[in-house]
């Protein structure tokens, strides 16, 4: 990297002009040069007068590249292309009903099973990236391999975003404040761009629109849910996402799914709804504590989607016109669906 001419580390790590501007150091007119090489421009008497440390600032770059690569999720070593559960057992210590199961990123991953069988417990496994140190004995493998402990231990490599079934902002700021600091925290290039683009996708998801000038505090359940759907997707370095329960958040949860999987995430979503549980490609059956099977989403669940999709696209244009005040009849409803 100490090659590089200064045009093409800004290229590369937009982010290391922060390291220039820390250190007061003008680069403006010297992009052709390396670092080195700006750095022999300045006299004896500007270096004395500026208090630059030629040596410190070149042994320092290498480590702030490195670090903030680190932080931002930018390291080819961080790039999560695959995660594998492997086998633990129940809660009455039998093992579990199959031996792995990998999934990869655009993938999505059902998991289903009674109120109090263990889902939470499986996303919490993944969470914490468990190496038989967990209830149910289970080992996460990434990329194959045992994970590194950044992504375990370190709150700079989050390896899993989480979006609850309740999400309540106690901040006192408007939308594009919000979306403004994670923005600024990541080190974005262009924060506008990236706060249009996560405003726009998540009007996409919510039933009732909002704007930038909107008070966090003030988003309804489905607002919350649909605009922390948008901002992990477009804006979060955690490669896998983890949902509660998405089917009670008022939201278009197969465009927020859609969203999900576009920006190469792997995604698991908990959940008692028929229509999530067969948009997967597999979906994982949770009894006693423990993966009873493993099950991929056959050709004949799919037909039977698009059906259940219809019955769903009616009973949703029933809550939107009783809503509205209106009085239902059978063409009221197949001309909101037209619609």
């Amino acid at each position: 990297m100490m090659e590089l001419s200064l045009d093409q580390l800004l290229k590369e790590y937009p982010f290391v002009s922060a390291y220039f501007e820390q250190n007061r150091l003008d680069i403006a007119g010297y992009g052709d040069k390396t670092f080195r090489e700006y750095l022999e421009h300045f006299t004896e008497e500007e270096l004395e007068d500026q208090a630059i440390d030629k040596e410190k600032l070149l042994s320092n770059l290498p480590v702030y590249l490195e670090q903030m690569s680190a932080f931002l999720g930018l390291e080819k070593s961080n790039r999560v292309l695959s995660m594998t559960i492997l086998a633990g057992n129940d809660k009455s210590g039998n093992p579990e009903g199959f031996t792995e199961l990998t999934v990869e990123t655009s993938q999505i991953i059902s998991i289903v099973g009674p109120t109090g069988s263990g889902k939470s417990r499986l996303l919490a496994d993944i969470e914490w990236a468990a190496q038989k140190d967990t209830p149910t004995g289970r080992s996460i493998l990434i990329n194959g391999k045992k994970p590194d402990n950044k992504w375990r231990f370190s709150s700079n490599n989050r390896l899993v975003a989480q979006l609850s079934q309740n999400m309540n902002f106690v901040m006192d700021l408007t939308v594009e404040e919000f979306l403004r600091m994670h923005a600024v925290s990541r080190l974005v290039e262009n924060p506008q761009t990236v706060i249009e683009q996560i405003i726009l996708a998540a009007n996409h998801l919510a039933g009732e629109k909002f704007d930038l000038t909107t008070p966090v505090t003030s988003l309804s359940g489905g607002q919350s849910r649909a605009l922390m759907i948008a901002d992990t997707a477009i804006l979060s370095s955690s490669p896998i996402v983890l949902i509660d329960e998405i089917e009670n958040a008022g939201i278009d949860r197969k465009k927020a799914l859609e969203l999900l999987i576009s920006s190469d995430k792997i995604v698991l979503m908990a959940t008692h709804d028929p229509l999530l549980a067969l948009m997967a490609d597999k979906r994982i059956i949770i009894k006693n504590g423990g993966i009873s099977k493993v099950l991929d989403t056959s050709e004949e669940e799919k037909l039977l989607l698009e059906e259940l999709e219809k019955m769903d696209s009616l009973i949703q244009a029933a809550r939107q016109q009783l809503r509205k005040g209106s009085t239902l009849s059978a063409n009221l409803l197949a001309m909101e669906q037209s619609l």
